[in-house]
């Protein structure tokens, strides 16, 4: 993952308005990389608050990846760096994640004070 982070961050680095990258044939949309990196920054959140859990369950994060999204990995990598050749695409992409992120949040702590606020109420 770091690998593909450093590459990522080289490519943005040197790119300019140029393409940079041809668009694979097999493009995953725009849509679905969200879908795919936010399920991957939960995972990766998950592997550090429980890392003990996936190893009990033999877990394999980018395994459970590709079959959900019914894609392999070089189409995943291809496609990553396509949108990475592509700043603002790119940004947009993480920006819409780091929304969704904050949505799920403010939800979890609104479930979580509903739950507190009950269990005060049965006291």
């Amino acid at each position: 993952m770091r690998k593909i982070f450093l590459l990522i961050s080289f490519i943005i680095l040197f790119s300019c308005g140029e393409e940079v990258i041809d668009m694979p044939n097999n493009l995953i949309s725009k849509e679905k990389m969200i879908d795919i990196l936010y399920d991957m920054a939960i995972i990766n959140a998950g592997k550090t608050t429980a890392p003990q859990v996936m190893e009990e369950r033999n877990f394999v994060p980018m395994q459970y990846i590709y079959k959900k999204y019914e894609i392999d990995s070089i189409q995943f990598v291809s496609s990553d760096l396509y949108y990475a050749s592509k700043p603002l695409e790119y940004e947009d992409i993480y920006e819409k994640i780091e929304e969704r992120i904050k949505k799920e949040k403010e939800r979890f702590e609104k479930q979580n004070e509903n739950k507190k606020d009950s269990l005060n109420q049965e006291k």
